[in-house]
């Protein structure tokens, strides 16, 4: 094999573990099942990134990225200590560590260069496609989850039992195309990003779920903001013509699509009881954190106080069916929204912490982009997820196989916002392109 192609291999290789990752996602999820093949190699993800940093022999992150990324261990650590019982405060507190702060922490360690975020990015679309590949032949054979007393929910390879799952992969296979089209001047990659977007459309629309819509919607208008005006008209005309088509080619799913369409406005004045029993668990978290202002009622605690907080109008649970799954009811243990889900368990201190480290993340993303020189598209793509996460939190929270997956987004983010080289100085004039410069240049030079 040729040297020049040996280096470009070894290039990769630190990042390869969480592309890795994310590509497990793709595989069936088995009912009932707790851990995944993807929760369990994030473990070793963590473990590679440890070993590949002293290896290194180099300070593994700057001072701004490890308070940023540490802060959450504050607020965590004191719910962990008024969790009911000692197995709630080990798995609440694992689960929280390994979402918001070690898989991120990896990921930050680990994508060292644009060349790795793209390769990272493109493997989140890629595994966006399979998923909407998989939800968009579920709803045209009725072998899905169930929507109406009829099979057609999109829920990919997740199953029923986390209908979020295929809505959030294919979510973020929108925002992080639409942030690949918009970051560059490559034309290949332009159009090759935006079919990727457009084709996304579909199985997020199938997956008939608004909160998926809403945050999309809010993350691909901020991109589009980002990028400059004149791209944003021609990408809204596109999208624009792509719903056109979406709700006039689908037959009776457009009479489906339009009414859930319609249900998002209609939240106040004629709910479905999947919104009264969102209003319920947001009232009752809301209780929970004035009884406990400071620390919370503890990690995993909010199920165990939920009925004395909720109101006669919250259900008993939500209904889990679709085709290979057996009708049941599933109890709801969380009140769908992860900033008061954090409120009620961690208190205001949990909400300075964990919520606080999510602002400056966004801060820092946002600051960056006037010196993102060629790694603007993976910038913007950044900066969408984040946003699209953080609106996605209004209504909903982590739980479940995909969650995983927010780690390794919050992980992208923080790489942009935090990392000592995701932003690297322009070349000087005069010097030869892609050139090392600064203090990589001064390094080299020592080596040398």
């Amino acid at each position: 094999m040729p040297l020049p192609v040996l280096r470009r291999a070894g290039s990769v290789l630190p990042v390869l573990p969480v592309v890795a990752v994310v590509a497990l996602l793709g595989l069936p999820v088995a009912p009932d099942s707790r851990a995944t093949p993807a929760d369990a190699a994030s473990g070793l993800l963590v473990l590679w990134a440890l070993v590949h940093t002293v290896r290194q022999a180099r300070r593994p992150l700057a001072r701004t990225a490890a308070v940023v990324l540490g802060l959450p261990v504050v607020g965590l650590a004191v719910a962990a200590s008024g969790a009911a019982t000692p197995g709630d405060a080990l798995t609440g507190l694992a689960r929280h560590l390994q979402v918001f702060v070690l898989v991120p922490i990896a990921v930050v360690l680990l994508v060292r260069d644009r060349r790795d975020a793209r390769l990272l990015l493109w493997s989140l679309v890629g595994l966006a496609l399979w998923q909407g590949t998989v939800g968009v032949h579920q709803y045209l054979t009725g072998t899905g989850a169930s929507y109406q007393g009829t099979y057609i929910r999109a829920v990919g390879t997740f199953g029923p039992a986390d209908v979020m799952g295929m809505a959030t992969v294919v979510a973020f296979g929108v925002v992080v195309a639409t942030g690949l089209a918009l970051g560059t001047k490559r034309r290949r990659q332009q159009v090759l990003a935006t079919g990727c977007a457009l084709a996304l459309l579909v199985p997020l629309a199938l997956s008939f779920s608004r909160g998926a819509w809403i945050a999309t919607a809010a993350g691909c208008g901020a991109q589009l903001l980002l990028a400059g005006v004149r791209r944003a008209v021609t990408v809204c005309a596109a999208a624009a013509a792509a719903a056109v088509l979406l709700v006039g080619g689908f037959g009776v799913g457009s009479a489906v699509l339009q009414e859930r369409l319609t249900s998002i406005t209609q939240v106040a004045a004629a709910p479905d009881q999947s919104v009264v029993d969102r209003y319920s668990l947001w009232a009752a978290a809301v209780d929970m954190w004035r009884g406990h202002p400071v620390a919370g009622v503890g990690l995993k605690a909010f199920p165990q106080h939920r009925d004395g907080h909720a109101s006669l109008a919250l259900s008993s649970g939500s209904d889990i069916e679709g085709v290979g799954w057996v009708y049941r009811r599933q109890p709801l243990l969380s009140p769908h929204n992860m900033y008061l889900l954090v409120l009620s368990e961690q208190g205001l201190l949990g909400v300075l912490t964990t919520v606080g480290s999510w602002l400056a993340l966004l801060v820092c993303a946002l600051r960056r982009l006037r010196r993102a020189g060629r790694a603007r598209d993976c910038a913007i793509a950044a900066c969408g997820l984040l946003l699209w996460q953080l609106v996605d939190f209004l209504y909903a929270d982590i739980g479940g196989p995909s969650t995983i997956l927010t780690a390794v987004v919050f992980g992208v983010c923080a790489w942009w916002a935090l990392a000592r080289d995701a932003a690297p100085a322009s070349t000087p004039t005069g010097a030869p392109a892609g050139a090392p410069t600064g203090a990589r240049a001064t390094v080299q030079a020592g080596a040398r």
